[in-house]
Parts: structure tokens; C-alpha cells; sequence
């Protein structure tokens, strides 16, 4: 009988190891255009105009473009797509399996809309007029009006082209903590390649002396792809990727900082100027606050992509954290960065979305699903979640202080904080290097220095009632807290985070599935156990709670929303839960505390003998 459940629980864990776990999400809006059966329809009396045809004469890195079109033959089901390069119908085709020739298009849109979207007579009288924001991505850009909706695509007309005034610029700066407490890194896209500019930051404290770093890059092909449609239709040329190292700053100073490119003739390429506030020192008591969410995604603001509201939150969340940026000191966003899926150019769009706010403070970031996980590549999880990026897209676009990114777990301090960031699309088990590392990052903190300990992982790792966790029957994400609850035990993790699932959730201070505390909003004296939270609802569609909540599932909210960390000093930190539509507080705790109450034992959190016993 025993082997029997044996075998059973093997087979399932295999299945879940293999499959993972896409249970909210979504699909990629690009992919449900059937872009490789595209055939010809052209129509001499169809057009499109876009004006104006050159964006960013100021140096702006995005504009609104106005389109006009017209198609006698007009269709609820006509869409227009954005094409960049603009000359789509050039591109090379490598014949698919099964076919003798290549299929006309082979390159996804980078955006569409349907062309009724904002004319409601289109279909009666065949002309329609639309609004679509650009993004400075290098290259030109192209519109063309298709029929036959998504899945059927005949190319009727194509526009004139439209192009930045200068594609090749620096652009999307994206702050991020240094390994060492001083020292920031900033990253940033361009056109230059190393043969045609010297990349470096220039910069110096808020108006004193500046001086120049100079910055690596780095660059990716197609091949570096997994698989499809990273890979095929999803395919675009990433650019460069270039990253500058400040050291040495001064605590809590503000420096000003500006990109530049030294061409080969001696001229050089500017960013705009921006500025940031170094970190404090290690220890430091003084207010420090902390945002942390899961799962943006990005969403276009002229409506464009959002297929059955994939991402209604995103804008919303990004909004909330723009308008409360002086408030703001560090950003985790702990994985599913933007849901690009393999189709690269989602990842220029969602840096241009939060430019305003990685452009200031550091925004670290964690690996999930979607970035990581296709089969045969070594994540720990065997399903196609990342549409063929593998990986390699979050690693090369965005800097975490990781000995390996492409094992991306690592530790970063801010102040009175101590983060240990997992990577739960690598094995986190016992016996493992990621393991390994999870216990080195919990023990070797000085809690005297950084007494607010905090776990954070993209899957559950810890406790959640969401209903494909509750399905299972482990309330969690297999193998997690199996592995991990006697460290956070034993070390005090204050709380742990998590995304994944698209919603928020509080537990009680638990253990071994008791509440070793009753909930409440006010916390103090020694340490009981850690309290678990699910922060994955920075955008991506909401996920469902089972109807059966567990005793330590404390409070639950169906909605998009961030939550917002303040360190007062050593001995008093508050956790607020925010909405994104509005920004006003939902749920809160306070943990109140002084160095002795660390010391303090509490279940399994000190050794059971000593040398006197």
C-alpha cells in the first residue's frame, strides 16, 4: 500500500514539475495573431496616412502618432498592426515543417488595434481615424490595415513610414542596487553598438563636480532564443545593453546623472538628466521605505494589445508608484516582469512604462515563470511560460547583484533591510546550490544592523488559498514550505513575499500550518513566525481564492495593489497594502520590537540543547 501512494505521488509530482503552473495570466495579446497565414489582399483604393512622420524632434523618447485609413471592403474584424522594421514584407522567411514554401509574413506586429476601435461607423462607410503612442524602439516603423480579424490575416495596405529623429539614442534608464551597499548600477538601451560609440554615465553629487564612467554591453541574437515565438514570429533585434557601475557614493546623497555615447567622429549622443538618492549605509536608523509587487505586465495607453483585458492593472500600478516616487526608496517587483512570451519587443515597451520610476530609484528584480521556464533549458519547471526567452531577456535588460544571473537568486541590503531574493524556476530544495544559498543569505544577517529580515520568491513557497493552489491540496506551491520553514524558523524571517498568484493575501504569523499568533494588525515582543504574504497583483489578470479558506489565510483582497514597507528605526516597521486604482491603504500591521526580542527563542528558532544541557 505505502508504495502504491508512493508511486502515485511521484507520478504527480513529476506532472507538476513538468506542467508548472500557468493558471492565471492569460495569454499573450500577439500571440492570437496567426501572423504565418497572412496572405495578399491589396486594395488600390485602400490606404493609410500616419503623421507626423518624425517623432522626438526635442529628444523626446515617445509620441502619438495620427492614422487615417480607408478600405471600401471595411470589416468589424479589420485590425491595424505596427510594424517595426517598417519594411515588414522584406524580412526573410525560413520555411516551417511541412510546407514547401515560406509564408508571406514571418514577423509579428509590435502593437495592433482594431480599426473600429475608436470609429464606430467604420464598417458602414469604410474610413476610420485612430491615435497610437510610439516608443523609441531603433528602427522605423509602418501600419498596415489588415481583414479576416486575427486568425486569418489578409494584408490590404500599408503607410508610410514614421521615424524618430534619432532612433539610436539612449534610452528606459533602469536604476539597480550594486553588490556593494554603495554603489549603484545603472542600464539603459541604445542602437550603438561597441564599433560605433563608447557608452559611459555621466555623473557627480547634485550640483557639484561630475565625472564619467564608462559602461559594458552587451547584446543577444536570435539564437540565444529557446524556442518559439521567441525565436519566429516574436523575433526583434534587442538592441544594445549597456550598464555603468557608480561606486564610492556617500550615503543618503543625491547625485545627478546623464547618458552619453562618444561616437567614432569625436560627437556625442545625451540623454536627458535625471537623479537618484544613494542608499543609506548598512544599519542605518533612519526611514526607509520599500515597495514590493508581483506580476505587472505592461499596458499600452492608447488601449492597443489589451486582448480581453490582459493587463487591465498595470497602468494603474505603475501610475500609483509615480505619483508617491519622493515616497519611495527601493522597488522589488518579484517576477513576471512584463508577460512579453517570446515576443521580444513587449520588453522595450514595459521599460519605457516604468522609465519614470527606474529612472530614479533602484528596481530590483526577481525571475518567475514567464521570464524563465521552457522545457530543456534547465529550469525547474518544464512548460513554455517564457515563450522561448529562457531567460535571457531579464537577465541582459535588467542588473541584479547575482555571482551567476543565470542562476537569478541573490541577497541586496537597503539600510535596516535584509533581502533574500530565490529563484523558484531553479530547484530550491535541500542539497541544492540555491539551497545553499537560501540558509547562507538567512544567517549570516546582523540582525543588531538590519533587524527587518525578508524572504521573497515569485511562486508560493510559503501559504496561499488561491484555487489552483487549493486544488492540489498543499496550498502552496509543491515542495516549498517542506523545504524552507525550518530556515525561516530558525533565522526569523519577519515576512515572507511572494506573487504568482494575482491577488493579495495575509496570513497569520504561521508554522507548520498553525498560527503560532493570532492575526492582528499590531505585532510586538519577541519573535513567534514568519508572517507570508502574496503581492502578485501589480496588473496581470486576477486569480481566484478557493471559497474554503484556511485558519491562517487572515485577509484576502481580489484586486490589483502593491504593498509599501516603512522602517521607522531598529524597533518599528509598518506593512501597508495598497490598491492601485486609488493608492489608499486596505490592510496594515505594525511589528514593534527591540534587539533583545530577536535574541529571544520561539518555536524551533534555537537550538533544542546546548553544552550546559
Amino acid at each position: 500500500m505505502m508504495k502504491a501512494i508512493a508511486s502515485i505521488l511521484l507520478v504527480v509530482t513529476s506532472i507538476i514539475l513538468r506542467f508548472g503552473a500557468v493558471r492565471s495570466g492569460g495569454e499573450q495579446p500577439l500571440g492570437r495573431i496567426a501572423i504565418h497565414r497572412a496572405t495578399l489582399g491589396i486594395n488600390d483604393a485602400a490606404y493609410i496616412k500616419a503623421s507626423p512622420d518624425i517623432l522626438g524632434l526635442k529628444g523626446q523618447n515617445s509620441g502619438w502618432v495620427s492614422l487615417e485609413y480607408n478600405y471600401p471592403n471595411s470589416s468589424n474584424d479589420d485590425w491595424i498592426g505596427v510594424f517595426s522594421p517598417a519594411k515588414f514584407l522584406a524580412t526573410v522567411c525560413e520555411p516551417e515543417s511541412g510546407r514547401e514554401e515560406a509564408p508571406l509574413l514571418c514577423t509579428s506586429p509590435i502593437k495592433f488595434q482594431y480599426a473600429n476601435y475608436s470609429t464606430v461607423d467604420y464598417q458602414a462607410t469604410g474610413r476610420g481615424s485612430l491615435k497610437l503612442q510610439l516608443i523609441n524602439q531603433r528602427e522605423d516603423f509602418s501600419f498596415a490595415l489588415f481583414s479576416g480579424g486575427l486568425s486569418n490575416p489578409k494584408l490590404i495596405t500599408v503607410s508610410n513610414l514614421v521615424t524618430f529623429a534619432n532612433p539610436k539614442a539612449p534610452v528606459y534608464p533602469r536604476l539597480a542596487q550594486g553588490k556593494a551597499w554603495n554603489e549603484m548600477t545603472i542600464t539603459w538601451t541604445s542602437g550603438y553598438g561597441i564599433n560605433e560609440a563608447e557608452p559611459f554615465v555621466e555623473w557627480g553629487p547634485l550640483g557639484g563636480d561630475q565625472t564619467r564612467s564608462p559602461a559594458g554591453t552587451l547584446t543577444f541574437g536570435r539564437n540565444s532564443m529557446c524556442g518559439s515565438p521567441a525565436r519566429t514570429v516574436g523575433w526583434r533585434d534587442p538592441g544594445f545593453i549597456h550598464t555603468s557601475f557608480l561606486k564610492e557614493l556617500w550615503p543618503n546623497s543625491m547625485y545627478n546623472y546623464k547618458l552619453g555615447h562618444r561616437l567614432s567622429n569625436g560627437s556625442y549622443v545625451w540623454s536627458q538628466s535625471y537623479k537618484f538618492k544613494a542608499s543609506p549605509y548598512p544599519g542605518q536608523d533612519s526611514l526607509q521605505k520599500v515597495v514590493i509587487f508581483g506580476d505587472m505586465g505592461k499596458e499600452e495607453a492608447d488601449g492597443s494589445n489589451e486582448y480581453e483585458n490582459f493587463q487591465p492593472g498595470a497602468l494603474n500600478t505603475t501610475y500609483q508608484l509615480v505619483k508617491d516616487l519622493d515616497n519611495i526608496d527601493i522597488i522589488l517587483h518579484i517576477g513576471d516582469i512584463c508577460y512579453a512570451n517570446g515576443y521580444i519587443s513587449q520588453w522595450d515597451q514595459f521599460t519605457a512604462q516604468v522609465e519614470p520610476i527606474t529612472s530614479r530609484v533602484p528596481y530590483m528584480i526577481g525571475s518567475g515563470n514567464h521570464e524563465r521556464d521552457f522545457p530543456d533549458t534547465g529550469s525547474f519547471y518544464k512548460n513554455k511560460d517564457s515563450g522561448g526567452e529562457c531567460g535571457v531577456l531579464a537577465e541582459t535588460m535588467f542588473y541584479v547583484p547575482a555571482e551567476n544571473r543565470a542562476n537569478f537568486w541573490y541577497s541586496t541590503d537597503y539600510g535596516m533591510f535584509h533581502f533574500c531574493i530565490a529563484d523558484t524556476e531553479h530547484d530550491w530544495r535541500p542539497g541544492t546550490e540555491q539551497y545553499r544559498f537560501i540558509e547562507h543569505c538567512l544567517s549570516t544577517v546582523d540582525r543588531q544592523k538590519q533587524p527587518w529580515l525578508i524572504f521573497i520568491a515569485h511562486r508560493v513557497l510559503g501559504y496561499s488559498s488561491a484555487t489552483f493552489y487549493a486544488e492540489e491540496g498543499s496550498f502552496e506551491e509543491p515542495m516549498g514550505r517542506e523545504s524552507l520553514e525550518n530556515l525561516w524558523q530558525k533565522y526569523k524571517v519577519d515576512i515572507a513575499f511572494y506573487g504568482h498568484v494575482h491577488s493579495y493575501e495575509r496570513t497569520c504569523p504561521v508554522y507548520q500550518n498553525t498560527c503560532v499568533q493570532n492575526a492582528s494588525n499590531h505585532y510586538s515582543g519577541p519573535f513567534k513566525a514568519t508572517t507570508h504574504i502574496v503581492v502578485g497583483g501589480g496588473g496581470a489578470s486576477l486569480a481566484d481564492y478557493t471559497p474554503y479558506p484556511s485558519k491562517w489565510s487572515y485577509f484576502r483582497d481580489h484586486d490589483f495593489g502593491f504593498v509599501k514597507l516603512t522602517a521607522f528605526n531598529h524597533s518599528s516597521l509598518l506593512v501597508e497594502y495598497k490598491k492601485s486604482r486609488d493608492g489608499k491603504v486596505y490592510d496594515y500591521f505594525t511589528i514593534t520590537r527591540d534587539y533583545r526580542d530577536i535574541l529571544a527563542c520561539s518555536f524551533d528558532s534555537c537550538p533544542k540543547t546546548t553544552l550546559a544541557s
